[in-house]
């Protein structure tokens, strides 16, 4: 089966690329890899959820979101590899989650993004990973998600 194949299983379509919010590109690639910039819970040009997790959203809630936000780091890396099929495997995953000081859960909020892209890419989409709790990101999103991918 195919990723995209895949992701039609799963009821997802890729989205549009998130446009930037500052001045930066949303995509590189760089020879075979590529690195996407953060992304966000965005959906059809809005952000879905705001605020901090352990107090306004729950790491359920907010692992819901990071899948978004992987979701928006494959239509990335789609937009500059010609489709999902050329994805070699998914080398990295980063994630940041917008923490209450008492909350530290971060793994189990970023495995939303890390079980959305091996469920998408099967073992490609197996990666190394950092989960970071942070005080606040851009637009007070909960969750944010960059990538690196290796394409053919």
């Amino acid at each position: 089966m195919t990723p995209q194949e895949r992701l039609e299983e799963l009821g997802l379509t890729l989205p549009e690329v998130v446009p930037p919010l500052a001045s930066y590109v949303p995509v590189v690639r760089s020879g075979n890899y590529v690195y996407t910039s953060g992304q966000l819970p965005v959906v059809d040009g809005k952000l879905v959820a705001t605020g901090k997790v352990g107090a306004e959203l729950s790491a359920e809630e907010a692992a819901g979101l990071a899948r978004i936000c992987a979701l928006n780091a494959l239509a990335a890396v789609a937009s500059v590899a010609g489709d999902l099929s050329n994805i070699v495997r998914i080398v990295k995953v980063v994630g940041f989650v917008a923490s209450d000081p008492a909350f530290s859960g971060q793994p189990q909020v970023i495995n939303g993004a890390s079980e959305l892209l091996v469920e998408v890419l099967g073992e490609a989409g197996k990666h190394a990973r950092s989960a970071v709790g942070v005080a606040v990101l851009p637009l007070d999103a909960p969750v944010e998600v960059e990538l690196i991918a290796e394409v053919r």
